[in-house]
């Protein structure tokens, strides 16, 4: 299961601004760029205007050969990209522009992709700091999210939406909260695309008293209806996925019927997996299985390339070598691991073929939503 794409490829460089909607008459040829042997060349186009060329820019392309124009621009006509290029070029092409942007050297690419973010979280940046995950779970941050109202959400979805497009975050994968359409009705005002889901727990120790009495059934169905209402809006920047918060608080019901279900609807399960030894000891106990999380859930047929696992820090070869072969995704949230879980294995995933990408985790386990921070890069 990708991340949706959309037909706008935004940049970092020109999140403040709102870029056209729809489709543009004025761009009757979409430029197209190609670098074939590292060089720079640019088709003909007929347009009239750009609503806006960025040059004089270190153009990060991220194309095949991920060239990089050291002095480089982009138009925007409508919701387009219309020309990546040298900036003579470009600026030579769209003479009429309606602003043109001397960005002095700055770097420009494509818009981050931030894979596990906790949106409902926002609010209690800092309540959680300096204790373990299961007192930070049980103690904090359940206790605080199960006395969210839909407002609260909604406030915090804006809040943490403002800080991802701040450090250049255009697309972000949701890990799981309550209010999904609260969450809906934010990243469609913020303009960002979101893989939004709701987080699901039919079983286990620390729920709170108005969690504890959703059912299976319940945790299905819910999914299913916030699927139908929706997924594919805001010009389809919006995806829904189906949540699992973690093996501990699933029983295998949930666990099998949400992979039946997100896999009958082409969509995504977003999942945190193997975060603490603790977790993968009470699997081994409670599951009568030699190693942890993972192995469980190739036991029982649950991994499928639709699968985003958040984490994934405590994994065996075998382990690995389970999600290589089922396709299976990982999100590697550097920061918060090294807070609070430990070092995945990182460069073996990599070596076995593993995706693994980038996320922040919610602002308590991070104390900030900047995944091009120094956190990160420190961590990493």
């Amino acid at each position: 299961g990708p991340l949706p794409r959309n037909r706008k490829r935004t940049v970092s460089a020109v999140l403040s601004g709102s870029l056209p909607a729809a489709s543009d008459s004025r761009l009757s040829v979409v430029w197209t760029y190609a670098a074939p042997g590292g060089g720079a060349k640019m088709t003909q186009v007929t347009a009239v205007s750009a609503d806006i060329v960025l040059h004089n820019a270190f153009v990060v392309t991220m194309d095949g050969a991920l060239t990089v124009l050291r002095d480089g621009a982009i138009a925007v006509v409508g919701d387009r990209i219309a020309a990546v290029g040298p900036s003579a070029d470009v600026l030579g092409a769209f003479p009429g522009a309606a602003q043109t942007l001397n960005l002095a050297g700055r770097i420009l690419l494509p818009g981050f992709v931030n894979t596990h973010v906790h949106t409902s979280q926002q609010l209690a940046r800092g309540i959680a700091d300096d204790v373990d995950l299961m007192t930070w779970l049980h103690g904090r941050i359940w206790p605080y999210e199960s006395h969210m109202t839909e407002e609260d959400s909604y406030a915090s979805t804006l809040l943490c939406g403002i800080e991802l497009i701040r450090s250049g975050v255009t697309c972000f994968a949701e890990a799981g909260g309550q209010y999904v359409s609260e969450m809906a009705r934010a990243v469609e005002l913020l303009g960002l695309r979101a893989c939004l889901t709701k987080s699901t727990m039919d079983c286990g120790d620390g729920l709170p008293p108005n969690w504890s009495s959703c059912s299976t059934d319940d945790c299905i169905q819910s999914q299913k209806d916030l699927y139908e209402k929706h997924h594919n809006t805001a010009d389809g920047r919006i995806r829904i996925w189906f949540g699992l918060r973690q093996i501990m608080n699933a029983t295998d019901r949930l666990l099998l019927e949400t992979r039946d279900a997100a896999q009958e609807l082409n969509t995504g399960i977003h999942m945190h997996i193997a975060e603490i030894p603790y977790e993968n000891q009470l699997v081994m106990r409670m599951k009568k299985i030699d190693h942890g999380t993972v192995t469980y859930l190739e036991k029982i047929d649950f991994l499928r390339n639709n699968l985003l696992a958040a984490h994934s820090v405590w994994l065996n070869e075998s382990e690995i070598s389970h999600f290589s072969n089922a396709g299976v995704k990982v999100s590697h949230c550097p920061a918060s691991a090294m807070r609070m879980l430990g070092f995945a294995p990182i460069r073996e995933m990599l070596d076995s073929g593993v995706c693994v990408s980038l996320g922040t985790d919610g602002a308590p386990s991070n104390n900030r939503m900047s995944i091009g921070g120094s956190d990160c890069r420190e961590s990493i």
